[in-house]
């Protein structure tokens, strides 16, 4: 008709046609803010999802200034945040079919972020000087966000959006954008100004669901989860769409300068986000076949710099050493033995200080009065770690027959309760382990109740008693508390031999109640009808519980002596027992070995030869070989992550090198060690500046991550323990760095605010805390103050 207006159409380019969109999608659009106030609007499946956004932008009257997310709901409890702004209409699947009479209706909400609440507003402090709420287990992950929190290029990047317009959907290595996405919220909360403190636990679960390593809440390693997220928002901000296929060629006697830029731009090829832009880095790795010469030079990117820390060849042990001697107390050794050596090395360099030959020593764990493990002298000293307590016992003084076979014997301490213990199924008396075990040897000939009672009175008495003196010489750990107190009566079967009648019994007292009285000056000798032992013996298993009978055989007879409490206090003087001396070695200061972070980069590029299980490939011996292998550097990033190799793994030990790294905090020269050469005034220097640090305090089993940052505005230094953030000063850098991070001196931008004053009601190591609570949509926060 003349009149009508015309119908616009857009034609639809479909995989094997095209054709004229007949029907747009209609669609619903409301705020988050009021789901009842809808909107119609219609679209064609061919326009993008940003104008959609745009659209709902314009007509609701979102500041341009707010933040907003996309939402599909296709039913009440339904919802999929439209997170590629750049996929059409028909690509997110808004319509089920080209051609429809009904129009296809979905509703799009457009969700404000809004993370600040009305507390929030009346606090406003600097950017970046936030703290992270620790969610169990998680410091690792905290001191790591924090340092590249405050990585200048990398947190500018996110704080202006342009990730936004590189976030790569399409890209199978990544993780469709959600890691980034995860971590621009993180850093423009911390950035705000508005918080004390932000929880990340979205960033977390994010994490977790793509590395499940990183599920649940254990302890994990800093720099693993730094190169994870590192490698993550790479693939995920990654400007090439598709990868392709590159053949990689030796240098075959080409010039390293034309290798190397070859290398260069086959890694930027395939590899180009602000990522690479910001840390990455090219090798030089160098190897040589030991059998025909051949040598393989090749350029690989890197990331960090992973450098080893010297490592000394010897170890300082603390040991308790046991003398046969009742009269001598337990002795504290600082002992010094080979690092890669074994348990007899630790007898030989105890013998040296003691006399004792080592093939009369036995060396054992010690937790909890009972033996947490007995050591063979074949085991290596690494399985020993510097926290346990290692006991070290004289077994025997060397005079046994030469057929003579000796049985080693862990004696373990119980004092028996006053009540039987019903409750476990039997009628026995309750027993509770103290005292330190013993390591007892004799010959197996002789080894009989009595032999074994006498042997132990003699263990545990003293010649000399000294009740009253408070030395720790000359101290009897089963002696008198009462001289003139009566002596037990039982009907107690006594552990020494047993008499052969009821006359004799009475008449004639025990050889082993005789000996004891004589070991224990001060006591009555027993007069009365029926005697009564110190204590008696049990065969235990390895935890000193279960009772087992005396003739059982075991690889490692376990005896427990069983105490009377009422004897127990009468005869036995356990704050005695528990005392010992320190040697004079122990007077000796340890000091840890200090080296300077030079020296790990220098260790670093040294030549190594390959491990049997990482060998190379020879094109020309067509074989598999243990080449040499020489690392050099080429070219350095922006921002240079330099890892220290605390922890040490091989297949016979674990273990962290305390070793104190001295590092500087300016002008950190790399000059000396790169391989390409300044050819003219354009080339970047090769000076950086330190601008944070990763530590780590404790050791494998246990331990805690903190970070030291310099903030890009203010130019100030901090220190961020989970939620906690104080002030520090650039002498507190030290000791326990894992993790440098570099800035070379040409990209460091002057602080645009001076740094804060610290007020006068406000300590200067005082930041309070705030913590927020970061998830899509509305954001709930609660105050708290910390020291």
């Amino acid at each position: 008709m003349d009149d009508q207006p015309p119908l616009e159409r857009k034609v639809v380019d479909l995989p094997s046609t095209v054709k004229v969109e007949v029907y747009p999608v209609e669609v619903y659009l409301c705020l988050s803010s009021n789901l009842e106030s809808t909107v119609s609007a219609r679209f064609s499946r061919a326009d993008k999802i940003h104008a959609i956004h745009q659209k709902i932008r314009q007509h609701f009257n979102v500041s341009e200034t707010a933040e907003s997310r996309l939402w599909m709901r296709s039913t009440d409890t339904s919802s999929e945040r439209l997170r590629n702004l750049n996929m059409t209409v028909l690509d997110t699947c808004l319509s089920s079919g080209m051609v429809k009479y009904t129009p296809t209706i979905y509703t799009l909400v457009i969700y404000s972020v809004m993370r600040n609440s009305a507390d929030e507003d009346s606090y406003q402090g600097p950017p970046g000087v936030c703290g992270l709420t620790n969610l169990g287990n998680t410091c690792f992950m905290n001191s790591a966000l924090q340092c590249l929190s405050n990585t200048p290029p990398l947190t500018e990047y996110f704080l202006k959006n342009s990730y936004l317009e590189e976030l790569n959907f399409t890209n199978p290595l990544g993780m469709k954008g959600e890691i980034a996405e995860a971590y621009a919220d993180v850093i423009k909360q911390m950035w705000s100004g508005r918080h004390y403190s932000v929880v990340p636990r979205v960033f977390k679960t994010k994490v977790g669901h793509f590395a499940s390593q990183f599920l649940g809440y254990q302890q994990h390693d800093s720099q693993e989860l730094l190169s994870f997220l590192l490698d993550g928002l790479h693939e995920d901000l990654n400007r090439v769409k598709k990868k392709e296929y590159i053949e990689l060629r030796d240098a075959d006697g080409r010039p390293d300068q034309e290798v190397a830029e070859e290398a260069w731009h086959n890694h930027l090829r395939r590899n180009d986000s602000v990522i690479v832009d910001t840390f990455h880095g090219l090798f030089k790795s160098t190897l040589v076949c030991p059998e025909c010469n051949k040598v393989s030079v090749t350029f690989d990117p890197f990331c960090y710099l992973s450098v080893p820390l010297p490592v000394s060849k010897e170890r300082v042990m603390e040991v308790f050493y046991v003398s046969l001697d009742p009269t001598a107390k337990p002795t504290q050794y600082r002992l010094i033995v080979p690092k890669a050596g074994r348990v007899i090395d630790l007898c030989a360099a105890l013998s040296q200080a003691t006399g004792i030959p080592p093939n009369q020593m036995a060396v054992a764990d010690v937790f909890n009065h009972r033996f947490y493990r007995i050591y063979q002298t074949d085991e290596f000293l690494s399985c020993i770690l510097d926290r346990d307590d290692i006991f070290v016992y004289q077994l025997s003084s060397g005079c046994v027959d030469q057929d003579g076979e000796e049985v080693v014997m862990a004696i373990y301490m119980r004092e028996r309760s006053h009540y039987r213990d019903y409750g476990s199924g039997s009628n026995s008396y309750g027993t509770s382990l103290f005292g330190h075990p013993l390591l007892m040897s004799m010959p197996r000939a002789q080894c009989t109740r009595e032999a074994l009672y006498q042997l132990l009175l003699k263990r545990l008495s003293s010649s000399e008693p000294d009740r009253g003196s408070s030395t720790e010489e000359g101290q009897s750990a089963c002696g008198s508390t009462d001289t003139n107190s009566q002596d037990a009566t039982d009907g107690d079967q006594s552990a020494g031999a047993e008499p052969s009648g009821k006359e004799e019994e009475d008449e004639e007292e025990p050889a082993s109640c005789a000996q004891a009285n004589k070991r224990l000056p001060g006591r009555r000798h027993y007069t009365e009808r029926r005697k009564k032992a110190l204590f008696t013996m049990q065969a235990v298993n390895s935890n000193g519980t279960t009772e087992r009978g005396m003739g059982e055989a075991d690889a490692q007879p376990y005896i427990a002596i069983d105490w009377d409490p009422d004897m127990k206090k009468k005869y036995y003087n356990e704050n005695e027992a528990e005392k010992y001396i320190k040697h004079q070695s122990m007077d000796v200061p340890h000091q840890q070995t200090t080296v300077q972070l030079q020296e790990c980069i220098e260790l670093f590029t040294t030549v190594e030869t390959l491990e049997e299980e990482n060998p190379w490939y020879c094109p020309t011996c067509k074989k598999h070989q243990l080449a040499t292998k020489i690392l050099d550097l080429w070219s350095l990033p922006e921002v240079l992550i330099i890892h220290l190799k605390r922890f040490s793994y091989t297949k016979y030990s674990r273990e962290k090198l305390d070793t104190i790294v001295e590092f500087p905090l300016r002008d950190l020269d790399f000059s000396g060690f790169l391989l390409k050469k300044t050819v003219n005034s354009t080339e970047p220097p090769c000076r950086y500046d330190l601008i944070a640090v990763s530590n780590h305090y404790g050791g494998l089993r246990d331990g805690h991550y903190t970070s030291y940052a310099r903030n890009k505005d203010n130019g100030q230094w901090y220190y961020f323990d989970d939620s906690k953030v104080t002030y520090a000063r650039e002498e507190q850098i030290t000791s326990a760095a894992y993790l440098l991070f570099y800035q070379r001196q040409d990209k460091i931008r002057h602080p645009t605010i001076p740094p804060p004053i610290p007020s006068s009601t406000q300590p200067e190591n005082h930041v309070s805390s705030q913590t927020c609570d970061g998830m899509d949509g509305a954001a709930s926060c609660v105050s708290m103050e910390t020291d």
